[in-house]
């Protein structure tokens, strides 16, 4: 998944993610930083959110079940894997991955996962923390092999 997609993916679900926050569009320009008439022109579809509403728009409203079914399950985990490229983690405890994500590899504890929506691929450890995410399935492979030698 791109920055460009997730902008997309955002920006045609905004006033979803608004309703189900139950806010009015004044509400939300203002939650998220932006004016009402452009607010307006994302909802419409004339123009795109751009990325830092985006990304205020996951970090604000990540509990949001729209949000979480079109990003697949953790749109900040999304977000800065773009924003960063690859991610190393320190011990961040997922649910493990019970609902949006396929398993690729088992081994010592560790698992090796992709998210069925956005594509990207993360280790877990035997206790479900998160220790690693990437959208580069080869380096998750090597990570994934590294980890659990």
């Amino acid at each position: 998944m791109l920055k460009d997609e997730v902008i997309l993916i955002i920006s045609n679900k905004m006033r979803l993610i608004r309703t189900e926050a139950g806010y009015t569009q004044d509400k939300m320009a203002t939650v998220i930083g932006l004016s009402k008439k452009t607010l307006v022109q994302i909802e419409k579809g004339r123009v795109e959110a751009s990325w830092t509403a985006a990304i205020a728009v996951c970090a604000l409203f990540r509990d949001s079940d729209t949000l979480a079914s079109a990003l697949g399950g953790e749109p900040l985990e999304v977000i800065e894997m773009i924003a960063r490229e690859e991610m190393d983690f320190r011990k961040e405890k997922t649910l493990g991955g019970k609902v949006w994500w396929k398993e690729i590899n088992k081994r010592g504890g560790y698992v090796l996962q992709q998210n069925l929506f956005s594509k990207h691929f993360r280790i877990l450890d035997e206790d479900d923390y998160r220790i690693y995410s990437s959208f580069d399935e080869e380096g998750a492979r090597d990570r994934f092999e590294e980890v659990s030698s």
